[in-house]
């Protein structure tokens, strides 16, 4: 396998480096990442799986592009998470070290695992690192399931490196391109196609660290030709455009990217309209999965539909299949979405048994979304599979671990949770709830606060709704569509 991130090498060395990353204030150069990279590579090398602590930062960067050169596994970790889970990921990925930048608090959770602190100043000149096996692991990736713990998508070189070609492919990607997002660095839409994407191209990226209408007209206006986001960015984009404060700025900006991407939920249709009315500019979408990265993209020279994800890229096999495992053929009929190809993940760490039912006897992934084909072969997502897989702010959640937590308050006897739709979000999480005491029972912003300190603060309920019982079959399973699913 050819390098994974060619132009670290190719351009590191030139005097006048071009700028790889920048996040606020702070950048780097390839010279400068090259250097900063090796010293560090060099001193995790052979240490088994490493943790980073993700946070929006250069050091991020470092650790993670470090990592990929030694051949180390990463495993990004969200600083934001609760407590529980995690110690479930740490006791899980069984991390030899947690790279984190200097002077970043740290939870107790980690205060077994030996800490480095990674220093974006070092310089490690002339070092020189083997490319590992393209089906070697390169990151860990957790995602959270319908039911449970979440689990460790392992993915190899290969999957990131099929993926990115895919895009470049699919997107006209080039070096010349400067890429703008405000995405966490901690899962697949942030990480491997908003920092590893144009660090394979030989591009740059400017990261925003908080999202905001202001920051994505400056930077666009100032050179970056495009734009990451998720539905809820999106959202927030199309009300300052209505707005009069700024919203010149923003239409001229956003007209002028070459590229405007929406990913990890379904764009609502009337978002999309919003944008293209005042700028003239459509926005394109893209299909993946934590398991799968990118399955489909609207292409560069194609035409952008609100509704559609675009056809498969380059390289994915992608079918529709009935619930008897029938494959559908044809336009217009429904059927979950499987796939095939060098963008899959090997496999759930520790987790066989969660493996093999994710795959079919012929090697296709089960996506578990729902879709339809139109006659050009673009896809469009219609659901879920199941109930109980909640996307909301561009994460996907699941309901079971939230009604986990949800149950260990004591107000609490009985819980459900669901999501419904939100013109912000996408989908908001609701949590249907039995208390413990009718008369007394708890708040929402008490349960909200509950769950947000045990998992994470995106996975909060956002609405409580109190039931004297909960709707369930005669096998006591809870009816969720009874519920107004």
């Amino acid at each position: 396998m050819t390098s994974l991130l060619p132009a670290l090498h190719e351009t590191s060395d030139r005097t006048d480096s071009p700028e790889a990353v920048r996040f606020g204030e702070h950048t780097l150069t390839y010279a400068e990442l090259a250097g900063a990279s090796a010293a560090l590579a060099a001193r995790i090398a052979g240490a088994g799986r490493v943790a980073v602590w993700a946070t929006p930062t250069a050091g991020t960067v470092v650790a993670v592009v470090a990592a990929l050169r030694a051949g180390v596994p990463a495993v990004p970790l969200n600083p934001r998470t609760g407590a529980r889970e995690l110690a479930h990921i740490l006791a899980d990925s069984s991390p030899s070290l947690v790279l984190a930048g200097a002077g970043e608090e740290l939870p107790a959770a980690l205060d077994g695992v030996e800490r480095l602190d990674v220093d974006t100043a070092a310089r490690a000149w002339g070092t020189g690192f083997a490319e590992p096996p393209a089906e070697s692991p390169a990151l860990v990736v957790y995602t959270s399931g319908t039911t449970g713990p979440p689990k460790g998508a392992v993915l190899p070189r290969r999957a990131i490196a099929a993926s990115l070609d895919a895009l470049q492919d699919a997107w006209r990607w080039t070096g010349d391109d400067v890429l703008v997002h405000a995405l966490p660095l901690f899962h697949v839409h942030g990480l491997v196609l908003g920092i590893l994407g144009p660090l394979r191209r030989g591009g740059s990226v400017r990261h925003l660290g908080r999202f905001s209408p202001e920051g994505v007209a400056r930077e666009l206006l100032s050179g970056a030709t495009m734009l990451f986001g998720v539905p809820t960015m999106y959202h927030r984009l199309a009300g300052a455009l209505d707005g009069p404060d700024g919203a010149g700025e923003l239409r001229k900006a956003l007209a002028g990217a070459r590229l405007l991407v929406s990913g990890s939920a379904a764009l609502p249709v009337h978002d999309h309209e919003r944008i293209a009315a005042a700028t003239g500019r459509r926005v394109v979408e893209r299909y993946g999965m934590t398991e799968t990265l990118m399955n489909t993209g609207v292409r560069a020279d194609g035409v952008p539909r609100a509704g559609t994800v675009g056809p498969p890229l380059a390289g994915v096999e992608l079918r529709l299949v009935e619930e008897d495992g029938g494959v559908l053929e044809g336009a217009g009929a429904l059927g979950e979405i499987q796939v095939r190809g060098p963008n899959l993940f090997t496999g759930y760490l520790n987790r066989p048994d969660a493996t093999a039912a994710a795959f079919t006897e012929d090697g296709f992934f089960r996506t578990g979304d729902m879709a339809t084909l139109d006659p050009d072969g673009y896809v469009r997502i219609v659901g879920r599979k199941a109930t109980d897989l909640i996307k909301s702010g561009g994460y996907k959640i699941g309901a079971g671990e939230i009604e986990n937590a949800l149950l260990e308050h004591p107000g609490v006897r009985e819980a459900a949770v669901t999501g419904e739709p939100d013109p912000d979000l996408g989908e908001r999480i609701v949590a249907w709830v039995v208390p413990a005491d009718a008369g007394s029972p708890p708040g929402e912003r008490e349960l909200a606060d509950h769950v947000a300190g045990l998992l994470a603060p995106h996975k909060r309920p956002r609405v409580v709704r109190l039931l004297d019982a909960l709707p369930r079959n005669d096998l006591g399973k809870i009816m969720k569509r009874a519920l107004g699913v």
